[in-house]
């Protein structure tokens, strides 16, 4: 376990260094979202009864600056190490590809989290905020980071140049987020769209984040975790294999 254990520690050094840009910035950026719709739709949007917009909006919040920011750890590191010729370091060891695959996808986590809890704890002075079932926020942050840092590992893999990732991230990873159900429930939107959200697996992920604090959600947390879970598993798949054949990694 030495190897898997010395490049988990690498990947999360890596962000840590430069925490104001990977931790901080994101926290920011969470900040300005809430000040700007909360304080436009909070006397006119009421999701949930009860509820008012303001404690609606921030597990969105947090919900959403977590899976950007795993998605964006382990795929940034692997096409640094690309570009700049460092990845031979990691290939040469005797490291297995469940070695490599579980110290990126873990480091994901721990930079998800760190933004994650980032955002809540500096959000939540805004209202208030009660924890209806605590069990399924940690479910569902944990399933989300993981999804996502493991979606980010495969892009990594995937890619070969800065643009081809942020080609990625805007039009597959940051649409994906925004639509589902951030600022809005589904159950506002017109039967299509609705339709269209319950494809879309962000949406299961914070609509179950959500059910923990609320206790109320668009659908069953149970259906949610599983929807998250088999999503999981199927990009899980698809790294370890892409892994295990050397996919873009070795000449």
């Amino acid at each position: 376990m030495s190897g898997f254990q010395t490049l988990f520690y690498k990947e999360v050094l890596r962000f840590w260094k430069v925490a104001t840009q990977t931790v901080t910035a994101p926290i920011v950026t969470a900040m300005l979202y809430l000040l700007i719709f909360g304080h436009v739709l909070e006397s006119h949007v009421q999701v949930y009864p009860g509820v008012q917009y303001t404690s609606f909006l921030i597990p969105g919040l947090v919900m959403m600056s977590l899976l950007q920011n795993a998605f964006a750890n382990a795929s940034s590191s692997l096409i640094q190490s690309k570009i700049t010729g460092n990845l031979v370091f990691i290939l040469l060891p005797p490291l297995s590809h469940w070695d490599i695959f579980f110290a990126y996808v873990l480091a994901a986590v721990v930079r998800g989290l760190a933004v994650g809890a980032g955002v809540f704890l500096v959000t939540v002075w805004f209202t208030h905020m009660s924890f209806a079932a605590p069990i399924w926020i940690i479910v569902f942050a944990l399933l989300g980071a993981a999804m996502l840092g493991t979606m980010g590992l495969i892009a990594g893999i995937w890619v070969e140049k800065f643009d081809q990732l942020a080609a990625f991230q805007n039009f597959f990873i940051v649409p994906a987020t925004f639509l589902s159900g951030v600022f809005y429930s589904i159950h506002s939107l017109p039967p299509f769209w609705q339709g269209l959200s319950h494809l879309n697996p962000f949406f299961y992920m914070i609509d179950g984040f959500r059910y923990g604090f609320f206790g109320q959600s668009d659908v069953s947390p149970f259906f949610s975790a599983t929807v998250v879970s088999l999503s999981f598993g199927l990009f899980a798949f698809i790294a370890v294999q892409m892994l295990k054949r050397g996919y873009k990694l070795r000449a």
